[in-house]
């Protein structure tokens, strides 16, 4: 029997039998995008590893509403309650409007989780687009007596909500350490305590992005569009609520203080959290210059980098770590993903040709209770907090079998046809439809390597040896290598 379905709570901070609200049906919210410049790689990541959590829900045959937001007002310079708004400010500076600013960053997001391979969420709801909510949460706020407006800003009342509540339980933060070490701001002078935060900003003159409200012209703060989203589209408590670690503190500890401030109850029962990626050791950042845009990985276009790598070579890079777990990156780790990415793919293409042949081997209990023990492994590493690494490494397990059968090593009938069929679908499921790797190639690169292939094979016919060997050498050059087999000769990536 395969075990349940655990996830790391980082609300418990331990591994939990996960138990949805009302099943079959699981909520999940996950935080976007900020649109104001392109989504870097470690951003990337977490959404990567949320689409791999959507569908593997959607595997275990749960009804997944999947909300992810898109950040379009509100985010300030410093992340706190200070600065320019990220996204008037690019507006500004590249005098356009501050919408084609989250148009243009939106779109350049959605192209990037094409590329990836990424489902689409179920809702995709901005900040912009529900002002009107946001003034109501702020409003319910101050009529609990959580919240006070100073010249026009509404902040929450961090040390009032404290009283009764724990701010601080989701990110092991102490409210009085919190309070002394807070650095002065400008804003300062207006709120009660420094590690006070804004729900609404009233708006300089020359502030773009600017509405209406009870407490004059401004802006919401950054924390109150999750809550406000999630309780709107997912209720008052929903089952799952994703991010990038560094949103851990103060983002989704702003949030649980809103909606409990708000309804009296958590938001979520499952907070879950990605982690940062590294290179060469170091933490990306724009400051060392080890930080890169996906499109710079993509084209080798990067002095860190050696040359260019595929959108399926990072993907199968990243999933081979747990989502938890720092990452890495490196020019040896990358060329190891794509020899693994490539071993992976060859075998996906390899499965779904293969049909059962009755060959009248014996059967092998043995090798039986071994392909179904790896079948159960697989299921097991992803039931393990959606464990991609462990995952993989089954999948190679379960792909060694595989080219058993086809290179006549293993027979069809010592496994039989039932057993056979679980590990074809299994392996498809698991590398296409969970792990969503895919071929990489234009729609007519297997046709033009089909017809080279053809060509070799009519001048080995032949004893053409000389066009053999140049055919051969041209495939290899292109990642192609042609292999001569008992059942025929065959194509594959070079790994």
């Amino acid at each position: 029997m395969v075990e349940k379905l655990r996830i790391y709570n980082s609300l418990t901070k331990k591994k939990e039998v996960f138990e949805p609200l009302e099943p079959p049906f699981v909520g999940m919210y996950v935080c976007g995008p900020t649109v104001y410049s392109d989504v870097h790689l470690g951003n990337m990541r977490t959404f990567m590893s949320f689409d791999v959590v959507y569908r593997y829900l959607q595997y275990l045959g749960y009804k997944v509403r999947y909300v992810r937001n898109i950040t379009d007002v509100g985010h300030l310079e410093n992340d706190e309650d200070e600065g320019e708004d990220k996204i008037s400010k690019k507006a500004r500076l590249e005098h356009l409007e501050p919408m084609e600013i989250v148009q243009k960053y939106t779109n350049g997001f959605h192209d990037l989780t094409k590329i990836f391979n990424m489902l689409s969420p179920d809702i995709e709801p901005s900040a912009t687009g529900h002002i009107v909510e946001q003034i109501e949460m702020t409003q319910a706020l101050l009529n609990k007596g959580l919240a006070y407006e100073t010249n026009g800003s509404v902040y929450f009342d961090v040390a009032k909500y404290n009283k009764d509540h724990n701010y601080g339980k989701l990110s092991g933060r102490n409210i009085e350490d919190m309070m002394e070490s807070g650095r002065a701001l400008t804003s300062q002078d207006e709120k009660h305590n420094n590690i006070d935060f804004a729900l609404w900003k009233s708006a300089s003159p020359e502030h773009i992005m600017r509405w209406n409200s009870p407490w004059g012209v401004g802006f919401p703060g950054w924390h109150l569009e999750c809550s406000v989203m999630g309780t709107k589209y997912l209720g008052k408590t929903f089952d799952i609520h994703g991010g990038g670690l560094d949103l851990q503190f103060p983002h989704h500890e702003c949030e649980i203080a809103q909606s409990v401030g708000t309804y009296g109850n958590d938001p979520v029962r499952y907070w879950m959290h990605t982690n940062m990626l590294t290179m060469n050791g170091q933490k990306m950042s724009k400051s060392l210059g080890n930080s890169f845009l996906p499109s710079e990985l993509f084209t080798g276009n990067h002095p860190l980098l050696d040359e260019p790598y595929s959108p399926m070579t990072a993907k199968f890079f990243m999933l081979q770590s747990h989502y938890s777990s720092t990452l890495d990156f490196s020019n040896e780790a990358l060329k190891a993903s794509r020899k693994g990415y490539k071993k992976m793919i060859n075998g996906l293409r390899l499965v779904k040709q293969m049909e059962f042949v009755e060959d009248g081997t014996e059967r092998g209990e043995a090798v039986v209770g071994q392909i179904e023990k790896i079948i159960k492994a697989c299921h097991s590493s992803m039931n393990d907090d959606f464990n991609t690494a462990l995952t993989i490494g089954q999948l190679f397990n379960l792909l060694k079998k595989i080219n058993s059968l086809h290179t006549g090593q293993l027979g069809f009938s010592a496994i039989g046809k039932e057993v056979f069929e679980k590990m074809k679908s299994t392996y498809i499921d698991f590398v296409e439809n969970i792990l969503a790797l895919k071929e990489e190639n234009p729609s007519d690169y297997k046709e033009m390597v089909e017809a080279m292939v053809a060509i070799y094979k009519e001048a080995k016919f032949r004893k053409d040896f000389e066009r053999v060997d140049k055919i051969r050498a041209g495939l290899k050059a292109n990642g192609i290598i042609v292999k001569d087999m008992k059942s025929g000769i065959e194509w594959a990536y070079e790994e």
